[in-house]
């Protein structure tokens, strides 16, 4: 009866309508500030964020095309209204201003991250970072800075969920097989072996297992990548066409089991984004790895 006091009262036989009341109002929308606006991630995003409920583009941020209507930039229907400025300050201070739940996202570069971040959490706003290649030390100082702060970030090595998925078979598979190689294709030669090539290594060496006994000291090129010192290889094949593959194999006598994931555009990348957003609203710390608040 009390929640539907809070619509209406009825009368002598007549209904008068009230306003809702506070608590049945919806929640208002999260203000999303996209830093790296006019990259394909970027315009991608803004995409996302304004088809998404609960949030809102607030800001686009780029040294490029700077003035031009974010929403004409990524060809949607109608402008949005909000021009790209080369200015984060400016777009921090607008958000913090309304009182309302900010939300960085980072798509800029290493040597930014720090700053960034730290500029939005001086202004009460959380971020996400989607950035390659972004250094330990810049981790920790930050970690130190949001923990001080009760500020939340999130630094991802990837928003894929499915690269996500691909990490987790691969850790539950290392405790069942002695031997393991990554294979990954890549259109370009940017950053190989990739971020998400190395997270899996990564995660694979710090499980305490000791792979490829047999092949431990190979140092011949065509063998790949030793990243860590558990002996996990890594191979980058650069072909233009194909798309952003990632395999990882296993194997012991008499069996091979692999694991591949693809990604053919950056529209893979949006869901991940999107609960990225979502969660670290409620974190008071910095978090590595979108997986660990899935």
């Amino acid at each position: 009866m009390a929640a539907l006091r809070c619509h209406f009262l009825s009368s002598c036989g007549n209904v008068k309508f009230r306003p809702p009341c506070i608590s049945c109002s919806m929640q208002k929308n999260i203000k999303v500030v996209i830093n790296g606006a006019a990259k394909e991630i970027g315009r991608a995003a803004v995409i996302a964020v304004t088809k998404a409920r609960g949030m809102e583009v607030a800001g686009a941020v780029d040294s490029h095309f700077v003035g031009e209507d974010i929403g004409k930039l990524c060809d949607m229907e109608e402008a949005l209204e909000i021009p790209i400025i080369n200015d984060l300050t400016m777009v921090l201070a607008s958000v913090s201003q309304s009182k309302e739940t900010g939300v960085v996202v980072d798509f800029t570069d290493p040597s930014t991250v720090y700053d960034n971040v730290k500029q939005a959490t001086a202004f009460g706003i959380n971020s996400v970072v989607y950035v390659p290649r972004v250094k330990l030390e810049t981790i920790t100082a930050l970690s130190a800075f949001c923990e001080k702060a009760s500020m939340g970030c999130l630094v991802a090595p990837t928003l894929s969920m499915g690269s996500i998925l691909l990490q987790q078979a691969a850790i539950t598979a290392s405790f069942h097989y002695t031997n393991v190689e990554i294979v990954e294709s890549r259109t370009n030669a940017t950053d190989l072996p990739s971020p998400d090539a190395i997270h899996i290594a990564s995660n694979l060496s710090n499980l305490g297992q000791i792979y490829n006994r047999e092949d431990l000291s190979t140092d011949v090129v065509a063998r790949g990548q030793v990243l860590g010192e558990d002996g996990v290889r890594v191979h980058s094949m650069v072909l233009p066409g194909l798309p952003s593959s990632t395999t990882v194999y296993f194997s012991r006598p008499g069996e091979v089991y692999s694991i591949k994931h693809d990604i053919t555009n950056v529209q893979a990348l949006m869901p991940g984004m999107l609960l990225a957003i979502r969660k670290v609203v409620r974190l008071k710390n910095l978090v590595y790895g979108l997986e660990k608040l899935m």
